[in-house]
């Protein structure tokens, strides 16, 4: 595969992507809402590093910040040493951003979106080049047989993948996702995996924001979590998880579940999972369940994974931050 761009000047390498107290703040006629507050970590180069949230946190407002759809009310924001306000063309140039919405222009092919994507960042002096890196953009995000069609014609998950082509046809060193396998199917979501995590393994920085706490565990070496415009852990996804996972016991219900367990419960259709840290625990849960008559189907006992976590710092009132 061709190398994404990464050369950068001699001396100490600066970090990725660096957010210095970042605030934003949304001001109306009738009313003022802190969107980010004091928003402060770096992405180092080669880091495949996930920022998750709920709804509302602040996850897209800060992408948009880095982006420079946004200006930050405080604060500062730069890639790779560049700063988003003040050197933004270069800024720009080290980032390659996939957006949650399906963005097209319809009046052209696949490869002609992305030859013009790639004029806007003057990459196509070598156009022998430009267009076999394009060709390799179509192979690995299995679009070589959609090249010629025009973009109305395509799915909505074929459209994802060429907005991921468009986002690395200039070859940034820095990609940023957000939201990329929202509603698309098991195939695309393998393929840009495959194709994001051996870009990653290849030197390039990754920020991905997502709601599949399973694809963050997964693919992130490294996590910020927003709440309410703040971030509120920031650790190595080890970490997290040693620090504050413990045992999970999960099982399959068909009647209620007892009114003793529901506050410790999460409950998702028949399936129930409830933390416990030991076995006397786990026994006291069934013996609950028994006294109730209820008979738990599946049963097992593993290790909570990272959407426990999650849940546990959303719903908790300290920041786990690391330094």
């Amino acid at each position: 595969m061709t190398a994404l761009m990464t050369d950068f000047p001699s001396g100490a390498v600066p970090a990725a992507v660096s957010f210095r107290g970042v605030g934003k703040v949304f001001s109306g006629s009738r009313s003022r809402v802190q969107a980010l507050d004091n928003v402060s970590f770096d992405i180092e180069p080669g880091e495949f590093f996930g920022l998750l949230g709920p709804n509302g946190a602040g996850k897209t407002t800060l992408i948009s910040i880095l982006a420079g759809l946004s200006r930050a009310s405080a604060g500062s924001v730069t890639v790779h040493g560049h700063d988003v306000v003040t050197d933004f063309a270069a800024a720009r140039r080290s980032l390659g951003i996939v957006p949650q919405e399906l963005v097209f222009d319809p009046f052209f092919s696949v490869r002609e979106t992305l030859q013009i994507q790639s004029g806007y960042f003057g990459v196509r002096t070598d156009r022998r080049a430009n267009d076999a890196w394009i060709d390799e953009l179509l192979d690995s995000l299995g679009l070589a047989d959609k090249a010629d069609a025009n973009m109305r014609q395509l799915s909505g998950g074929m459209k994802r993948r060429v907005l991921v082509a468009q986002a690395l046809v200039h070859r940034p060193p820095v990609i940023v996702l957000d939201e990329p396998t929202a509603g698309v199917d098991v195939e695309l979501r393998q393929t840009l995996w495959q194709f994001i995590s051996k870009l990653n393994k290849q030197g390039h920085t990754v920020l991905l924001t997502t709601h599949y706490l399973e694809e963050a565990e997964a693919l992130c070496g490294r996590l910020a979590m927003l709440k309410h415009g703040r971030v509120v852990a920031l650790d190595r996804t080890s970490a997290l998880l040693a620090g504050r996972a413990s045992t999970m016991l999960r099982f399959k219900l068909d009647t209620p579940l007892p009114a003793a367990l529901e506050a410790q419960a999460r409950v998702t259709g028949r399936i129930v999972q409830i933390k416990t840290r030991n076995a006397a625990e786990v026994e006291s849960v069934l013996a609950t369940l028994r006294a109730a008559g209820g008979q738990p189907e599946d049963l097992e006992i593993g290790r909570a994974d990272l959407e426990d976590v999650f849940l546990e710092i959303m719903q908790g009132e300290t920041a786990a931050v690391s330094a």
